[in-house]
């Protein structure tokens, strides 16, 4: 098992210690839109409170733009709560948001079949 100050709480066998709603103090909708592919950013800003620790590895997780989808990833929580911890630090001016910027619509056939076409090399 992992100590305390050691990453996120987990065990070999239960897995994450902490659930993900406790994280989000039970709360289901992050305070400021995001989607997954949008990037955050850290501000620089220093944080006037104390952060919990999923909080704080979030935003070291910022220091460079990088989309709530790696966020996540890194955290290994699930995407609805990974967005209410960033909306959490946006909130406090602690990071920056911008939108996806897409050149295509996300319909768009061209796009789609070029996706497919490379899945279909990777596999």
């Amino acid at each position: 098992m992992a100590a305390a100050g050691d990453g996120p709480w987990l065990d070999d066998a239960a897995g994450r210690l902490v659930r993900p709603f406790t994280v989000s103090n039970g709360r289901t909708e992050p305070s400021v839109a995001l989607d997954l592919i949008s990037q955050v950013m850290a501000t620089g800003v220093t944080p006037l409170g104390y952060l919990g620790p999923e909080h704080a590895q979030a935003l070291d997780l910022c220091r460079a733009p990088v989309s709530v989808a790696e966020v996540a990833a890194h955290l290994k929580l699930p995407a609805a709560v990974t967005k209410i911890l960033l909306a959490d630090l946006v909130d406090c001016g602690l990071l920056t948001t911008k939108p996806p910027a897409f050149r295509h619509t996300p319909t768009d056939r061209s796009l789609l079949e070029a996706v497919l076409d490379g899945l279909r090399r990777q596999l």
